[in-house]
């Protein structure tokens, strides 16, 4: 019988992970000649389109359409257009990616508080059968404590050992 509620009991197999692992190299192929990297500081400076911008750019985009007598040479209202569209073709992917990856730091999250949880119960456990006095526990106890003397947070209560009636 398990103490913590395990959501979570599996490893990933070989051919999941090449799975896996193909899947993102064809994505990222498929990304690479237009994908773009930018700075952190671009990141930072460069204009944003929300959502009042977007409905203003695709009402340029039409204006600059049924209006083209009235832009400069120099602005290529055809650039405009193609951005907004690749804008637009982009927003499907980056919400089917921003799903995955959701899933994918959501599962981690799991894994990593299962983990941990279940940790922190076996620590309390080796600290009870220190403190009953079992052979060499004590040991491993010490040895678990030093965890949280070199983080500087408080160790977590021993378990306690229940009654015997």
């Amino acid at each position: 019988m398990a103490i913590q509620n395990n959501r979570l009991n599996l490893v990933l197999d070989a051919a999941t992970i090449t799975t896996l692992r193909t899947a993102f190299a064809s994505i990222n192929t498929a990304l690479a000649p237009f994908a773009q990297a930018l700075s952190t500081e671009e990141r930072g400076t460069i204009p944003k389109m929300n959502v009042s911008n977007k409905a203003f750019v695709s009402d340029v985009v039409v204006a600059v359409k049924n209006n083209a007598d009235f832009m400069p040479a120099y602005l290529s209202t055809n650039d405009i257009e193609t951005d907004y569209n690749l804008y637009e073709q982009l927003e499907e992917f980056l919400n089917m990616a921003n799903s995955i990856c959701e899933k994918l730091s959501d599962t981690q999250m799991l894994a990593g508080s299962e983990a941990y949880s279940n940790s922190l119960t076996a620590y309390r456990l080796f600290g009870a059968a220190a403190k009953a006095g079992l052979n060499g526990a004590d040991s491993v106890y010490e040895t678990l404590a030093e965890r949280f003397k070199q983080t500087g947070s408080t160790t977590p209560a021993p378990a306690t050992i229940p009654p015997t009636s």
